[in-house]
């Protein structure tokens, strides 16, 4: 009789062995898909969110380096250079800023305090490339009015936006032109500027870094201003880049210091993941203790039946010792084991791909739906720094805030697929057949006439 046939009769003989051996595997099997199918679908979910918030890169000044310098005055560096960095295949969009003082011309009034008392209508001007990739209109915090916003499209151009409170007290509308004057209250150099967009702030309180009334900014192009202000280049302070996969970080980085080569000094380029770690937060919580219950599911059923298979050799020893007394070679008893092994395995994990998704799914979105409430309640909590304040003296990090539009993940989509049953067959048939490792090297030791004569 060959082995296989007589691992079929083993099975049949000894059901209460064999169910409580299925019963074993059906649970790690099912811990197991459990863990990989709640790691598959957080992964998805990562990459989701990242496809959809995209990798910020930021050009920036870097702080240590000014301070180290003693310099007094913040670095500049010129749009070119910027924009052969945006030319790059890595980066989907990109944009720059810089920020100067301009005063309305003509009688025009500000809806609240002037940037300089002395000049009373004078206020604060950004320059960008994409007003559209500043943060408080990517996350819809501001929102477009009227008009179109600034674009590369515009580089250049004498355009501007205003804000709903300004364009009300002035009496303006998308199309009408203001004159602007230059930071200076004693010169002379003045430009008109066309109205593009009308948006909304709905703040009230004063920018906390400007201490600007919201009513009072203006968004234009960073060549205009530097126009308007007698630069002979324009020059900007910061700069985003979003890339097309936020992987390629370090590859873009590389080129970008190549590219720009001195240029960048006092400079430093950070990847900017808040809003991403914010939204995948729940997830990698989850991930975590999915991947953990796994691991531990699956060394402590890797004990389990290791011990039922050595209990199994230690009954059978008779049996084994009539085989090998016969002439069976120790080897086909091994395998014997090994087929029993693996065909309790086989039929424990073709039952627990029955289920498993509809009850992974559950519990997997109970759990994210969990932390994601906890993680919501800790953003709701977050106070910014009263008025006036930097909030350092209260203990409060600015940066630290929630970034809108960007609420913690707390649903995930579980998908069974091919390739996740079969990590799963990888992983239950490695446990099952180091599960008869050890009692394997006993049948190796085992001897014909010893068993039969004394009984061990």
């Amino acid at each position: 009789m060959n082995f296989l046939k007589r691992a079929g009769l083993s099975l049949w003989s000894r059901k209460t062995r064999t169910l409580i051996t299925f019963s074993t595997f059906v649970v790690i099997s099912v811990m197991v898909l459990a863990g990989v199918l709640i790691k598959d679908a957080t992964a998805r979910a990562s990459d989701a969110a990242q496809r959809k918030i995209g990798a910020e890169v930021t050009l920036g000044v870097d702080m240590d380096a000014l301070a180290s310098s003693g310099q007094l005055q913040a670095p500049q560096i010129r749009t070119g250079v910027i924009d052969r960095i945006g030319t790059s295949p890595l980066v989907d969009k990109y944009t720059y800023r810089s920020f100067n003082g301009a005063s309305l011309q003509g009688g025009r009034k500000l809806p609240g305090k002037p940037l300089y008392p002395e000049v009373p209508a004078s206020t604060l001007a950004f320059g960008v490339l994409d007003s559209s990739l500043e943060p408080d209109f990517a996350s819809g915090k501001w929102k477009l009015l009227s008009g179109k916003p600034i674009t590369g499209a515009d580089r250049d151009k004498n355009v501007l936006l205003v804000e709903e409170r300004l364009a009300r007290e002035n009496n303006l509308r998308t199309g009408d032109r203001i004159k602007l004057g230059e930071n200076d209250p004693e010169g002379k150099r003045t430009a008109e500027f066309t109205v593009q967009g009308i948006y909304r702030d709905p703040s009230d309180a004063p920018d906390p870094e400007w201490q600007l009334d919201p009513g009072n900014r203006l968004f234009v192009t960073a060549g205009a201003l530097s126009k308007l202000n007698g630069e002979d280049a324009a020059t900007v302070g910061a700069a985003t880049f979003q890339l097309k996969d936020p992987a390629a970080y370090e590859e873009f980085k590389a080129q970008a210091e190549k590219t720009a080569g001195s240029s960048f000094k006092g400079f430093e380029l950070g990847i900017n993941d808040k809003a991403l770690r914010q939204m995948t937060g729940p997830l990698s919580s989850v991930s975590g203790t999915a991947t953990a219950g796994m691991w531990l599911i699956g060394v402590a059923g890797a004990a389990v039946l290791a011990l039922l298979a050595a209990l199994a050799v230690k009954q059978r020893r008779a049996e084994f010792g009539v085989l090998l007394s016969l002439g069976e070679r120790k080897g086909k008893l091994i395998a014997q084991q090994v087929a029993e092994i693996v065909v309790v395995a086989v039929l424990a994990i073709g039952l627990s791909s029955l289920f498993t998704q509809t009850l992974t799914e559950r519990a997997g979105n109970a759990l994210v739906r969990d932390e994601a409430s906890a993680a919501q309640r800790k953003l709701d909590a977050w106070k910014p720094p009263p008025p006036g304040s930097t909030g350092l003296q209260e203990g409060i990090d600015q940066d630290a805030g929630p970034v809108e539009g960007a609420d913690p993940i707390d649903r995930i989509t579980v998908r069974l697929d091919n390739g996740s049953l079969a990590t799963v067959a990888g992983l239950g048939l490695g446990i099952g057949l180091l599960a008869t490792a050890l009692p394997a090297a006993s049948v190796l030791r085992l001897s014909p006439r010893s068993i039969l004569s004394k009984g061990k």
